[in-house]
């Protein structure tokens, strides 16, 4: 089992080593999702390092815990989150999106610990929910981390499998919605606003925990607290900043989707030291 229980400053140290690898890997590929990725860099760090059980050398090993990366464009951190706990080397991150890669700009099965393929926005919780009750009929006491964008949380597939997870009372899935308020075409609130967000998905009967998706202090405790809810779902409202840790990303909407340069690549790299 990986699990080594870092400290608050190694997993500090540990999520920035990661975020160096995202921009690196992105611009040697010349496209993919840096925004995304850099915000959600914290939350998944804590989860790998000192929350989710799982053997990275029996990546099917029964008693897993299963994740599921539903906003799969930001896959480069997940990739970056499996090498660094041994599923596969730090050098194959740099064929993220070439031909024949096992590192594809989406999720798929060929990369040793991606337990399902991901893509199209909204499905990720619906597949969580199935993880759920199959652990439940397999009488196994595994959890599920399912890693929700805000963009994606405005599509209704997303509330059909919320409501379901609350009816079948799954205790053991955690939702985590890394929540930058921002999408591909803007601000989320200007496109489709999605707040309360706490009091909609409480209304859902969920458990809500909302944290800074930046303070690992409040990162551990909010996985802690959701492992002790019994009979129904928890989510995890992150308040992040999209582009974390690099000056000239944060807030910035374009770079959503855009590869930095080499030279945007070298000044970030500049500031994650």
């Amino acid at each position: 089992m990986a699990n080594n229980q870092l400290t608050i400053e190694e997993l500090e140290v540990k999520a920035k080593e990661i975020r160096r690898l995202i921009i690196q890997m992105l611009a040697r590929a010349g496209s993919g999702h840096p925004g995304g990725s850099l915000s959600a860099t914290d939350l998944i760090t804590a989860l790998y390092f000192n929350v989710l059980r799982f053997k990275s050398d029996n990546p099917q090993w029964p008693d897993r815990d299963r994740f599921h990366m539903s906003k799969g464009h930001c896959c480069p951190l997940w990739y970056a989150v499996l090498a660094k706990t041994g599923y596969f080397s730090e050098e194959k991150l740099f064929t993220l999106r070439q031909l024949g890669s096992i590192l594809q700009g989406h999720p798929d099965r060929k990369t040793p610990g991606v337990e399902s393929a991901s893509g199209s926005l909204g499905q990720g919780l619906s597949i969580a929910l199935g993880m759920s009750l199959a652990l439940r009929i397999d009488k196994l006491d595994s959890r599920v981390y399912v890693l929700l964008g805000d963009g994606e949380v405005q599509e209704g597939n997303i509330w059909e499998a919320a409501m379901a997870s609350a009816h079948f009372g799954c205790s053991n899935i955690c939702a985590i919605l890394d929540s930058n308020g921002c999408q591909i075409d803007g601000r989320c609130e200007d496109i489709m606003g999605l707040e309360p967000l706490v009091a909609k998905w409480q209304a859902f009967g969920w458990h809500t925990i909302e944290i800074n998706g930046h303070d690992m202090r409040q990162i551990l405790d909010a996985y802690e607290q959701a492992k002790t809810i019994k009979d129904k779902p928890t989510i995890i409202i992150a308040r992040t900043v999209k582009g974390k840790g690099v000056s000239f990303m944060e807030g910035v909407v374009a770079f959503h989707g855009k590869a930095p340069t080499q030279e945007e690549a070298q000044r970030a790299l500049k500031e994650l030291v």
